[in-house]
C-alpha cells in the first residue's frame, strides 16, 4: 500500500499537522484502517481510493481512537499527494457522510471547499476552563454538527501558553468530540488564533485543525465583519490557513509538505 506522511497547513517540514495518507488499490476493513491509524499515531490518517470517475476519490479518516467524519489537514495532505503524483489540478473527495469536497491546486497552494455549520449559545461547567487553565471567558458556543465546544478568550499569549490537565478535561464534560479555544489576533498578520483539544475522540491536541473552520470561520466572520481572514493555530508546531467565506461554503487555503513516501506492508 503506497503510504505517505505529510505535514499540512505549513510550508516548512516538521511544522503544521502531520497526517498519514494511504492510497488504497482495493477496499480494506474498518478494523484494518483503525489499526493503521493507531500504528501511525497521528491525529488522523486518511485512506484514499480512486472511484471509476476520473478525478474523484473516496476518503475516510481515522484517529487512533475512531473514524472521524471530516478532517481538514488529512484532506489537505491527501490532495498534496495526488497533485504531486498525477497531472490533476482539480479533484473531488467523497466522505463517509456523502460530502463532496472540491479541491484544487493553485501554484504551491491548495484550496479546499468545505461546508459551513452554525453554532448555538452554550454554557460549560467551571471544571472545563479550570482544566484548560482559562480564568476568564469572553463567549461560549457549541457546534451541534461537530459536537465541539468553542471558548473565546481575550488573550493570544494566554492561548499559546495553555497547558491543559487532560484527565480533568475529559472528566469535565461528556458527549462531545473536543473543545476549541480561540482569541482575536493582537496583530495585523492574522485575524484570529485558536487551539483544539480533543482527548475524547482523538489525541490530546490537534496541532493544526482545518475541520473546525466549518463553524469557526463563520463565528469570527460575524464578530469581525469579514469574509476573508487568516487564521493561526498556536500549538507547539503552529500552522496557518487563509479563509474565505462564500455563502454556505468556506475555502481553506494553505500548503503542505510531503516528508515520507514508502510502502506499508499489511498482512492478515
Amino acid at each position: 500500500m503506497k503510504t505517505y506522511i505529510v505535514d499540512a497547513f505549513t510550508k516548512e517540514p516538521f511544522k503544521g499537522n502531520p497526517a498519514g495518507v494511504c492510497l488504497l488499490k482495493e477496499s480494506i476493513s474498518e478494523e484494518s484502517m483503525l489499526k493503521i491509524a493507531q500504528e501511525f499515531g497521528f491525529s488522523e490518517t486518511a485512506f484514499v481510493h480512486q472511484t471509476n470517475k476520473q478525478g474523484t476519490y473516496t476518503i475516510r479518516y481515522f484517529s487512533p481512537k475512531k473514524e472521524i467524519p471530516l478532517c481538514g489537514h488529512a484532506t489537505l495532505a491527501s490532495a498534496k499527494v495526488l497533485f504531486s503524483n498525477t497531472n490533476e489540478k482539480e479533484i473531488h473527495f467523497l466522505t463517509i457522510e456523502n460530502l463532496d469536497l472540491f479541491i484544487r491546486s493553485r501554484g504551491d497552494e491548495i484550496i479546499m471547499e468545505f461546508p459551513v455549520y452554525d453554532t448555538v449559545d452554550a454554557t460549560v461547567p467551571s471544571a472545563m476552563p479550570e482544566a484548560l487553565g482559562v480564568k476568564s471567558i469572553v463567549n461560549t458556543a457549541f457546534s451541534p454538527k461537530n459536537k465541539i465546544i468553542l471558548l473565546e478568550i481575550a488573550d493570544v499569549d494566554l492561548l499559546a501558553n495553555l497547558r491543559p490537565d487532560y484527565t480533568a478535561l475529559i472528566n469535565s464534560y461528556q458527549g462531545i468530540n473536543g473543545v476549541l479555544v480561540t482569541a482575536p489576533s493582537d496583530g495585523k498578520e492574522y485575524d484570529y488564533h485558536y487551539r483544539y483539544f480533543w482527548p475524547w475522540s482523538g489525541t490530546n491536541e490537534d496541532p493544526t485543525t482545518g475541520g473546525v473552520q466549518t463553524f469557526l470561520a463563520k463565528y469570527w466572520s460575524v464578530r469581525l465583519n469579514k469574509t476573508i481572514m487568516k487564521a493561526f493555530q498556536s500549538s507547539a508546531r503552529t500552522g496557518y490557513m487563509n479563509i474565505e467565506l462564500h455563502g454556505d461554503k468556506v475555502l481553506l487555503i494553505s500548503e503542505a509538505v510531503i516528508i515520507v513516501e514508502g510502502d506499508l506492508r499489511v498482512f492478515g
